[in-house]
């Protein structure tokens, strides 16, 4: 005789937090930041092949303000790296970040002073996703890894506090990617 014996039918018992953090996962709106030949395997991942609108990503989001996913698929330049931070300063909180690819993760094989070495350099990274270019298949994995991400995050300062902790902060631009206005 336990607890769902003495509830009606129709009875949902769930926390709130369980609750938006379902919302939040079932309705993730990427915008895609494709910068090399990993953009082709992340634009086939929305083909009818892999289907990703049954995650409720079926939409990609041509502005920032209406997406809470970013996708960096390729290398970030010393030149995109401003433009990169600027979009994912205008996205809403919370928001997430997939690095696409080992260009994307690390630099790959640009070793150079031209290449931003890791857009962790730029803006905090949820997911790295190794490959080149890596498969969609992958891509999809690594957002189920980011749904459950989702899931087991809390509410609110929580989530602040946790982030911070991690290293998240919004002054991670480095100075030899800063630019000079005017």
């Amino acid at each position: 005789m336990g607890l769902e014996d003495k509830l009606p039918n129709g009875v949902l018992l769930a926390s709130v937090e369980k609750l938006v953090n379902w919302s939040r996962k079932s309705s993730v709106w990427p915008a895609t930041f494709g910068l090399a030949c990993c953009a082709i395997e992340m634009m086939t991942v929305g083909g009818s092949r892999y289907d990703l609108a049954r995650f409720g990503m079926e939409r990609f989001s041509a502005t920032p303000r209406q997406a809470d996913l970013m996708i960096v698929a390729g290398r970030v330049t010393n030149k995109m790296a401003p433009v990169l931070r600027q979009i994912y300063d205008q996205m809403p909180e919370p928001r997430w970040v997939i690095a696409m690819g080992v260009c994307a993760s690390t630099g790959g094989m640009f070793n150079n002073y031209a290449v931003v070495q890791g857009v962790d350099h730029v803006v905090p990274v949820d997911i790295y996703l190794p490959g080149c270019p890596p498969r969609p298949e992958m891509l999809i994995d690594a957002i189920l890894k980011l749904h459950a991400t989702i899931m087991d995050e809390p509410l609110g300062a929580t989530r602040t506090a946790n982030r911070l902790a991690s290293g998240a902060t919004t002054e991670m631009v480095p100075s030899s990617i800063a630019y000079a206005k005017g």
